[in-house]
């Protein structure tokens, strides 16, 4: 399947909706800025807060993401019901393989010491890598 990749403004959607499932834009909306007032999500990734979300800069952001492919709609009265078409195990596959391969030349190894090298792991993480190393040398 050929996913479309989100912006970041429609990763913050997808979120809510993989998190809340069917919602119509108002509750995407007020979601959206309630995350944003408490520096939740994505807003964390930049050094100053986002603005809030106005209903219509949300409407069109939900309308592009369905011409997209990356939600489905459901009228109910005067109101769409949006869903998250994208499942978001395949979402973050899709990132993290683009990430590796425009950040690291597509080597999971630099990665993998990138992170470790810039991040003290706790030990239960640690353990969690090597039996992940472990189930991996097993199936090969």
């Amino acid at each position: 399947m050929n996913i479309a990749k989100p912006t970041d403004s429609e990763l913050e959607i997808l979120h809510i909706l993989w998190e809340q499932g069917p919602s119509n834009v108002r509750t995407v909306n007020d979601l959206l800025n309630e995350r944003r007032r408490s520096g939740h999500a994505s807003s964390r990734l930049s050094a100053k807060p986002k603005e809030s979300a106005g209903y219509t800069t949300t409407l069109k952001l939900m309308q592009i993401m369905f011409e997209k492919g990356l939600v489905t709609r459901v009228e109910e009265g005067r109101t769409h019901a949006y869903t998250a078409f994208i499942r978001e195990s395949d979402t973050q596959d899709l990132l993290l393989q683009q990430f590796v391969d425009n950040a690291f030349r597509g080597s999971t190894a630099r990665l993998v010491m990138q992170a470790l090298g810039n991040h003290e792991a706790s030990t239960e993480e640690l353990d969690e890598i090597k039996a992940l190393i472990a189930k991996i040398e097993q199936g090969k």
